[in-house]
């Protein structure tokens, strides 16, 4: 299907971006890398009257080095924050995400924080920008602010972004030296997770010190299984005690009922895929 006509712009830095965003309003849409906008307005379930891309503002893309952060751009591409040595070593729950993001032309095309802002709540990044404590750069008319992750995603495919605000970057908090690992399953190769698991962990000895832990496609956005994490802290790296507190990992869940399975089953799917993350994380 062909989408229906729209203006396009292309500002060359952020203040026309969001000059243009503020005069436009409701009637304008933000393309990233255009992964997820494309088939939207191909099917029609969207009908912009005009498109801004932000492809031409090169201070949205790259990642550096902030103090005990990592900063990447909303418009960095999926295949730069993959192979990005900083992130890899201060936010491996990322590098593993990303690695296995969709298919290697759409991690060429599609932008990291085009996903986030997305916000499918089956998305391969909410759950370890959750985990990870990542904080969201939101650019409007009046300036910059900083969003939390815990309030960055408010509902199914909404989040804390404005109807006139860009999302410019996002902070990761340093994790170095933590174990990560970031668990999905799938029916077939590509596909949206049908349940994934972001785990990282501080080992210290033969116990869990710290552990962080989020959830994909259990709910409208991603989720923290705390009960997990407080359950793990000073448990023994084994399968047995690890297994005990991921049992927990579907408390409080409301997976939605589709033809991948129903909710009871994406419930198992959290506590097997739990398990199976936080032993990895932590190098069992």
């Amino acid at each position: 299907m062909i989408p229906v006509q729209f203006d396009y712009l292309a500002p060359t830095t952020l203040e026309e971006a969001v000059a243009a965003l503020s005069q436009h309003g409701d009637d304008a849409k933000i393309l990233a890398g255009g992964q997820s906008l494309l088939p939207v307005l191909r099917m029609r379930l969207n009908a912009p009257e005009v498109v801004i891309d932000l492809g031409r503002i090169p201070s949205l893309r790259g990642i550096r080095e902030e103090g005990d952060a990592i900063v990447i751009g909303a418009m960095t591409s999926h295949a730069d924050v993959g192979r990005d040595p900083l992130v890899a070593a201060h936010a491996n729950l990322i590098t593993q995400a990303v690695e296995h993001l969709a298919d290697a032309q759409i991690r060429h095309r599609g932008t990291f924080g085009g996903a986030l802002a997305h916000a499918d709540p089956a998305g391969d990044l909410g759950g370890p920008a959750l985990a990870l404590g990542a904080e969201f750069v939101i650019t409007g008319p009046g300036g910059a602010r900083t969003v939390p992750a815990t309030e960055f995603f408010t509902g199914l495919f909404e989040t804390a972004i404005g109807e006139d605000e860009i999302l410019t970057e996002v902070r990761i908090p340093k994790h170095t030296g933590w174990g990560a690992h970031h668990a999905k399953f799938v029916r077939i190769a590509h596909q949206w997770p049908i349940v994934a698991v972001a785990a990282t962990v501080r080992v210290s000895g033969d116990t869990i010190a710290e552990a962080k832990i989020a959830l994909a496609n259990m709910g409208s956005t991603p989720l923290r299984a705390s009960s997990v994490e407080s359950a793990l802290v000073g448990a023994a790296v084994t399968a047995e005690a690890v297994g005990a507190a991921a049992a927990h990992a579907a408390d409080g869940t409301s997976p939605p009922s589709d033809l991948n399975g129903d909710a009871a089953y994406r419930q198992h799917l959290a506590r097997v895929l739990t398990r199976r993350a936080v032993l990895a994380a932590a190098g069992a």
